[in-house]
């Protein structure tokens, strides 16, 4: 085993997404893989010797499972931390053409599964407001952009009243 290699696995122990080699095929020698389209913070890198993807500073991993969920090899996976997934619970997204089934194993064995629609709005077409209008927040208020309406009330009350 060479140094180099060595440091990798160093860095998956520690790291909260990674990709397992023998599932990831590189997204089919593409120059782009999905995970590297999708990661908000562009962490994801293609190995192009190897044709693998992996997770180069995984110190900035924000773990938002975009990469596990657009993975089509279901390659890549994510490390929880003990508070969310304590001593060898799973969190495991697998995504369809509709929607995403998630399956939670906690760790007495009970498997619980959900299933959630994936949203079909062309890229660009969302509205920024959410259809609700923008509210009467400023800078200085502790209010966000569409509230009151948004959360279905009239006003809030924040500290300031």
């Amino acid at each position: 085993m060479n140094p180099f290699e060595k440091e990798i696995e160093v860095k998956e122990e520690k790291m909260p997404s990674f990709v397992i080699d023998e599932k990831c095929d590189g997204c089919k020698g593409g120059d782009k893989t999905a995970c590297m389209y999708i990661c908000p913070n562009d962490l994801m890198v293609l190995d192009v010797e190897r044709m693998k993807a992996y997770n180069s500073e995984p110190d900035m991993c924000w773990e938002c499972y975009n990469c596990v969920k657009i993975c089509p090899t279901q390659a890549i996976e994510v490390r929880g931390y003990a508070d969310f997934t304590p001593l060898g619970a799973s969190v495991v997204p697998m995504r369809g053409s509709e929607d995403i089934m998630w399956t939670i194993k906690f760790r007495g064995g009970t498997i619980k599964r959900f299933k959630f629609p994936i949203r079909k709005t062309p890229e660009g077409e969302a509205p920024p407001d959410g259809g609700f209008g923008v509210g009467p927040s400023t800078l200085d208020d502790q209010l966000l952009f569409t509230e009151p309406a948004s959360l279905k009330a009239d006003k809030l009350w924040t500290l300031g009243d």
